[in-house]
C-alpha cells in the first residue's frame, strides 16, 4: 500500500497528535504518512437545530430584506411531492396538501400568515412560527388567499420565479392559479421574489458559520484520507471517487450535489463538471478532487484538494508542477485578501485572475467563486465577471459580513496526456466567511501539494 506525503502540520491535524512531528525525511515534503486516524462526526448540537435556526433567521433577516427591496408581501406556495426549494426556510417543508405561507410588512413589523389544509395544521400551529394560521377543507385555499391579500393590500407581491433554479419554486399552474384567484389589481402586482430571498439567505448566522467550519473540516479530512489510499498504476479516478462516496455514507453524511459527480476526481486532463473516469492514476499525475458534503441535513461544503504522484526517484514535484501549484495557491490568497465588506464580487474575481496572468497561466473558463452554505452554489454575490464587458448583476453586488463563499485560485496550462493535448488547471478551492475585518478561511487552507509515492511496500 502506498502512502500520501503530507506536511507535518497536516499530519498532526489528521492524526490528532499533540507531540511534534519528526522532520526526518520530510524536508522535501516526501515523508510517508501513517494511516489517518478515524474521522468522527460530532453529534448534532442543540444550536444546529433547524427549527431554532430558521426562527432566528426569520427574526433577524427577513423584515430588513423586505424593507430593503421594497417587496411588502412574499408568498411561498408549498405542496407535497414536488415542493418549493424555499419551503424549508419558512416552515413549509413538511407540506402534504397545497399551502401558502405569507410574509408581509406592517410598518416596522413582520406579519406571518399560514394558509394550510386542516389536516396539516397541527405542526404549523405548534411551530409558533406564524401569527395567524388559517385552515380549510377541500377547495378553501383560494378563498382564504384572496381575502388575506385583499385585507393586507400589498403594493408589490414577491413570488418565487427566477432564472436561478432554487429561487424558481412556483410552477406555471400555481402562478396561473394565483393570477386567477387574486384578480385585478393584485395579479399585476406579482413580482419575482429573488431580491428579497437573496437578501434573506445570503448571510449566515454565527452559529451557522460554526457549523460550516465543522463541515469544511470534515470535508478536508475525508479528501486527505482518500489520497492516502492511492496506489499509482492500480487505483483509478473512479475507484478513488467511489471510496470517498462510501466513506460519506459510512459517516452518515450527505452530498453537496449529485453524488454521481461528487467527488469529481480527475488525474488526467480537465473534464469539467463530470463523473470520475476509469483512468488509472499514474506517476507524474496531478490529481484534482472536487468534493462537498452535507452536514446535519442543511449545510454544505465545496472544497478541492490537489495531489502530485511522485515518479520513481522523485522527492518533490517537478519545477513546472510546483510553479503551477504556487501560482494557483497565491491566486486563491489574493482572492481572500480582496474579500472585504463593500467589495464587489467582480473585484475579487479581478484580483484572483491578475495573479495567474502575472505568472504566465492561461485564463480559466470559470469564475473565481460563488456563495456556499445551503447549496453548493448558494444565493448571493458571484465572484466573477471581470472579463465581461458588463459584469452580471450578481457580480456587482457588494460583499457583507457573514456571507460565506467557495472560491478558487487558478493556474491553467496546456498539457499532454497519452498523446492528447488539452487543458490542465489547478484550481485551489477553499471556503471562507466575510467578517467586519476582511475574510477568513473556514478550514486551514492547503499550502502544499499532497505528495503520493509511487511503488509498493
Amino acid at each position: 500500500m502506498t502512502r500520501a506525503c503530507l506536511p507535518a502540520p497536516i499530519l498532526l491535524l489528521v492524526l490528532g497528535l499533540t507531540a511534534a512531528a519528526s522532520s526526518a525525511g520530510c524536508a522535501a515534503g516526501t515523508a510517508e504518512e501513517p494511516p489517518p486516524a478515524s474521522i468522527v462526526v460530532p453529534a448534532r448540537p442543540a444550536e444546529a437545530d433547524w427549527a431554532r435556526i430558521r426562527t432566528r433567521r426569520i427574526q433577524t433577516f427577513l423584515l430588513p430584506a423586505m424593507q430593503k427591496t421594497g417587496i411588502d408581501m412574499w408568498l411561498v406556495m408549498a405542496r407535497g411531492d414536488n415542493n418549493d426549494p424555499l419551503a424549508k426556510f419558512v416552515g413549509g417543508e413538511h407540506a402534504i396538501g397545497d399551502a401558502v405561507y405569507i410574509f408581509s410588512v406592517d410598518g416596522t413589523t413582520l406579519r406571518r400568515t399560514a394558509i394550510v389544509p386542516l389536516g396539516d395544521s397541527t405542526p404549523v400551529r405548534e411551530s409558533g412560527e406564524f401569527d395567524e394560521v388559517l385552515t380549510f377543507v377541500g377547495g378553501g385555499l383560494a378563498e382564504h388567499l384572496a381575502a388575506t391579500v385583499k385585507r393586507i393590500d400589498p403594493s408589490r407581491i414577491g413570488i418565487n420565479m427566477s432564472g436561478k433554479a432554487v429561487l424558481d419554486g412556483i410552477s406555471a399552474t400555481q402562478k396561473a392559479m394565483l393570477e386567477r384567484v387574486l384578480g385585478a389589481p393584485y395579479a399585476s402586482r406579482l413580482k419575482p421574489a429573488e431580491p428579497v430571498v437573496v437578501e434573506y439567505l445570503n448571510r449566515k448566522l454565527p452559529e451557522e458559520v460554526k457549523i460550516l467550519r465543522e463541515a469544511a473540516r470534515l470535508t478536508d479530512l475525508i479528501e486527505r484520507e482518500a489520497y492516502a489510499t492511492v496506489e499509482p498504476g492500480r487505483t483509478t479516478d473512479l475507484e478513488l471517487a467511489e471510496r470517498v462516496r462510501a466513506r460519506v455514507r459510512e459517516l452518515g453524511l450527505g452530498f453537496s450535489w449529485d453524488e454521481g459527480q461528487n467527488p469529481n476526481v480527475t488525474s488526467g486532463l480537465d473534464r469539467g463538471h463530470s463523473p470520475a473516469a476509469n483512468r488509472v492514476i499514474q506517476p507524474g499525475d496531478i490529481i484534482m478532487m472536487d468534493f462537498g458534503i452535507r452536514l446535519w441535513d442543511h449545510w454544505v461544503t465545496d472544497v478541492q484538494r490537489f495531489a502530485y504522484v511522485l515518479k520513481p526517484g522523485e522527492q518533490a514535484a517537478p519545477a513546472d508542477a510546483q510553479h503551477q501549484w504556487e501560482a494557483a495557491r497565491d491566486a486563491n490568497r489574493a482572492a481572500l485578501a480582496a474579500m472585504r465588506p463593500g467589495t464587489r464580487g467582480v473585484d475579487v474575481d479581478r484580483a484572483q485572475m491578475a495573479v495567474g496572468k502575472a505568472r504566465g497561466c492561461l485564463d480559466p473558463i470559470w469564475s473565481t467563486g460563488h456563495p456556499v452554505g445551503y447549496w453548493a452554489h448558494d444565493v448571493g454575490p458571484t465572484l466573477g465577471g471581470s472579463r465581461a464587458a458588463t459584469p452580471p448583476e450578481a457580480a456587482r453586488r457588494p460583499l457583507e459580513p457573514w456571507m460565506t463563499f467557495s472560491f478558487d485560485g487558478f493556474c491553467c496550462v496546456e498539457r499532454e496526456d497519452v498523446g492528447v493535448s488539452g487543458m490542465k488547471c489547478i484550481s485551489v478551492e477553499e471556503m471562507a466567511v466575510v467578517t467586519d475585518r476582511g475574510a477568513e478561511y473556514l478550514v486551514a487552507p492547503q499550502e502544499e501539494l499532497i505528495l503520493i509515492r509511487s511503488g509498493t511496500r
